[in-house]
């Protein structure tokens, strides 16, 4: 008897011919769209389950069969239906392909196409007979789904039946749900499920909490965050370091040191050490507001601890007391930092060079720039615009012109408003040749000749 003819027999066939012709097929070596279309057009959803459950076939061959089924409708007279398709993704859950199982249930949970409603999923697993592990395992992969493609309702649904059924919930999981709803700015919605993981029992780690933390301090709410952190230090679940530098990176963002204080001494209280991004965070945090002291002594005490402190956090610092008029102290913490084996870099020189400048004292910000020249310190852009804004403040406009002159020749291309400054106190002070010369390259480099600034040198 030919195989067709046997096939076209098949309902008088015991079960072990069907599967015998099943594996046959799905074992055959040659691509599946060689396969006669007669061959399968006998299957149906009862022998296509039998086949995606049978422990006999791997899963990944499952896979590759029901694929080709579901990319070419036309060689079978059904359409594989949720049963199968949750019954090969147990197979794949059984087996650790936990990103082929996902994909194939995010087209039946998710997906416009083949979408079901969570309960219509939820009451076909028990007839998928699976291990209660692997029963765990899919309706956890279910809730991180559904979190993953913004589905925060049918999220709760799946916690609920998880919660009722007495299925374990995974609290990794759970996190990955919390940093969703962060992610889509659903604090609330987040504070929400953390106390529904509380109430169900879920012995919850730190990294929920952080996790928790942080969306609630991005949202500006930094005392509730604090207060949760003391609430699950009471529940047993003990913040770490990255915990308290959330809430400290926040407070230093928005200078709120009240609320900083107390969550310094809740670090105290419970002998937490600072580490190397705590006293970043807060040195960036107190230099940026000017509190370069308080600075000052968080950089001193890392010294201490033997903590490498980067010239980063140095000029910091530095660009703090040059803001504020201070070229004294920033000089001084200059010295520091060179006497601590700091190398200074572009960002150092700029913080003092802009000091002097603010500070009324150009000439000493225009031989200190020649003195870094000649020790073939590499300049920058910033630099060679602010000193070129400070000599025009001022009132230095020539030598103003004279350096931008010196830098152009040596490849750097001034800012057109420092060539408008210039060009304008130039004119005013009668250079008129060296107002025209700027004026011809500001036309060069794409200004508007009509522009009302520029009217008294067109008229010159």
């Amino acid at each position: 008897m030919s195989l067709q003819n046997f096939l076209r027999s098949l309902k008088t066939v015991k079960r072990a011919h069907m599967e015998s012709i099943c594996r046959t097929l799905i074992s055959s070596s040659s691509p599946f769209i060689d396969t006669p279309p007669s061959i399968l057009s006998a299957l149906n959803s009862t022998i296509l389950d039998h086949l995606l459950s049978d422990r006999q076939f791997s899963a990944s061959k499952c896979l590759d069969f029901f694929n080709f089924l579901l990319e070419n409708p036309s060689v079978i007279p059904f359409e594989p239906d949720l049963q199968a398709h949750l019954t090969l993704i147990g197979r794949l859950l059984m087996q650790r392909k936990f990103s082929d199982a996902e994909k194939l249930l995010k087209s039946v949970s998710v997906d416009e196409i083949l979408r079901y409603p969570f309960p219509a999923i939820a009451s076909k697993v028990p007839s998928c007979c699976f291990e209660s592990k692997v029963v765990a395992k899919f309706f956890n992969l279910v809730l991180k789904v559904y979190s993953d493609n913004g589905k925060f309702n049918e999220v709760l649904e799946d916690f609920n039946y998880m919660k009722s059924n007495g299925i374990k919930i995974d609290e990794r999981t759970c996190t990955l749900h919390l940093l969703a709803l962060n992610k889509n700015d659903q604090v609330e919605l987040g504070l929400a499920f953390f106390n529904q993981m509380l109430e169900s029992g879920i012995q919850i780690s730190v990294y929920s909490l952080t996790v928790m933390v942080d969306g609630l301090c991005k949202n500006g709410e930094i005392k509730r965050g604090r207060e949760l952190v003391e609430e699950m230090i009471g529940k047993g679940t003990k913040p770490n370091i990255t915990t308290y530098n959330t809430m400290i990176d926040a407070c230093a963002k928005r200078w709120s040191f009240g609320e900083l204080d107390l969550i310094l001494n809740l670090m105290e209280k419970e002998n937490e050490a600072f580490n190397l991004d705590t006293y970043k965070i807060l040195v960036d945090g107190f230099t940026s507001c000017g509190k370069i002291k308080e600075a000052e002594k968080l950089v001193l005490e890392m010294h201490d601890k033997g903590l490498r402190v980067d010239a980063h956090l140095y000029n910091l610092m530095i660009i703090g007391y040059g803001k504020m008029g201070s070229v004294e102290l920033a000089f001084s913490l200059f010295n520091q930092m060179t006497a601590a084996g700091v190398n200074a870099n572009t960002d150092t020189h700029w913080g003092l060079i802009n000091g002097l400048c603010k500070g009324g004292d150009v000439e000493l910000a225009l031989r200190y720039t020649n003195k870094l020249q000649r020790k073939r310190v590499q300049l920058d852009q910033v630099i060679v615009n602010t000193l070129i804004n400070g000599l025009c403040e001022r009132g230095m406009v020539y030598e103003a012109f004279a350096w931008q002159v010196e830098m152009e020749m040596k490849g750097f291309e001034v800012d057109l408003s420092a060539y408008s400054k210039i060009a304008c106190r130039l004119c005013d002070s009668n250079h008129i040749e060296e107002a025209k010369m700027l004026l011809n390259k500001m036309v060069k480099r794409g200004v508007n000749p009509n522009a009302a600034r520029f009217i008294k040198l067109i008229d010159l």
